[in-house]
């Protein structure tokens, strides 16, 4: 083999090197592929106690286990051959434009995340398209959410609690606000066996004891953002200084019926979507009450452990009630490739919790725009490679469910 000295004009094309990113952040987060590496950034950036809030479930965390296990135990079955040179992602959802197929799921204690909260979950679901839901927990007010996003599409989420007259206040600042959609969450009787929480003693606001002091050291940034923004303040209350637990406890109701809810639906002029359903027979009776639509969800794994996975139910779901409402789903959501299988097998749309909080702990807003753009590009990577261009092509033919736990006779 003949061999010659390398010349510089050969040299040239292989000596470029990257520029440098300057902006520690921007780096950060553009090293993040995946919403598993937010999580990461999120986790060395955030003290333990509102960590593990938003990581954790309830007792042995079983139910969100599983319901992230049922989205990798699918097979995707493309076709070929098609034409995928251009790809729509957006639909209509509840009578509005949507421009990907998921929106941002409510979240309480935001705020407590990372101080930007649910301003910049609103900010970043503005720009991108997607609705924004704001909790009956949220520490942003249900006007200042409204204007973080004007022109775009906000929900609020209700909980009922004791107190009717004040959950109904609520819902009339969110109706003159010009939210869109109504959230019922009916899960939710009595909060769950949080164990983290408790052990970590999670309180509202934070105390700071010797243990949260030497948590605190590697983490200066979230104390500096939380101790020199405005005081946490909640959409629903003024100040708690309890645990989280007894803070839902004192809250919730176990007398709710649906009953209840024929009598928020008679009240709100939106759309009314119900949270929280989990086996096919609540669903035809909510079909019946006229409802907008209903999400599959266990509350991300949160109140009961070993309930029902929503990934699960949706394809028996979707042939019950599909044509009567419009089905949604949450729980266990971590990539673009979840959304699509979700959509495929009949979702109209999906909602993202831990996913967007993730972003939100590792950036602020532009952590939670980065954690849109990686599912956005997912989504449609997906799509490409299933050989479908638009979201009313994916039919359940494009996804196997896998079998893990098959019920014994």
């Amino acid at each position: 083999m003949k061999r010659r000295f390398p010349r510089p004009r050969d040299l040239a094309p292989l000596m470029k090197f990257k520029k440098p990113e300057l902006n520690a952040k921007k780096r950060r987060l553009d090293g993040a592929l995946t919403i598993w590496d937010l999580r990461t950034i999120a986790m060395r950036r955030t003290p333990t106690a509102p960590f593990d809030y938003t990581e954790g479930a309830a007792e042995a965390e079983i139910s969100l286990a599983r319901a992230r296990q049922a989205f990798e135990d699918i097979q995707f079955n493309p076709g070929i051959l098609r034409d995928v040179s251009k790809v729509d992602t957006s639909s209509t959802v509840l009578g509005g434009p949507v421009a990907l197929p998921f929106g941002i799921a409510p979240t309480g204690f935001t705020r407590m995340m990372q101080s930007e909260g649910e301003l910049a979950g609103a900010g970043a679901a503005a720009a991108a398209g997607i609705p924004f839901s704001l909790s009956t927990m949220g520490t942003t007010a249900i006007e200042d959410v409204k204007a973080a996003n004007p022109d775009g599409r906000n929900w609020f989420q209700l909980y009922m609690w004791k107190d009717r007259d004040r959950s109904m206040a609520l819902v009339d600042r969110a109706a003159a606000a010009g939210f869109d959609t109504l959230l019922v969450t009916v899960d939710v009787p009595v909060a769950g066996a949080r164990l983290r929480d408790k052990r970590n003693g999670f309180s509202i606001p934070p105390q700071l004891t010797l243990g949260t002091v030497i948590n605190a050291l590697p983490r200066p940034a979230w104390w500096i953002n939380f101790l020199t923004t405005e005081p946490l303040a909640f959409a629903s209350l003024d100040r708690w200084s309890g645990t989280v637990g007894e803070l839902l406890d004192s809250m919730f109701d176990p007398t709710v019926t649906f009953d209840d809810l024929a009598w928020i639906k008679e009240q709100w002029p939106g759309k009314l979507v119900v949270k929280g359903v989990q086996n096919v027979d609540d669903a035809r009776k909510l079909a019946s009450m006229g409802v907008d639509g209903i999400t599959l969800s266990n509350h991300g794994g949160r109140q009961l452990d070993r309930a029902p996975i929503p990934f699960h139910l949706l394809p028996e779901v979707v042939r019950e009630v599909g044509k009567d409402l419009e089905v949604h789903l949450d729980t266990g959501i971590m990539s673009g490739a979840d959304v699509v299988a979700a959509v495929a097998l009949g979702a109209r749309f999906t909602l993202i919790g831990r996913a967007y909080l993730y972003g939100l702990m590792a950036g602020g807003r532009e952590g939670v725009d980065r954690a849109i753009t990686i599912l956005s590009e997912q989504i449609t990577r997906t799509m490409r490679l299933l050989g479908v261009s638009s979201l009313e092509e994916l039919t359940p033919a494009h996804v196997t469910q896998l079998q893990r736990l098959i019920p014994r006779g």
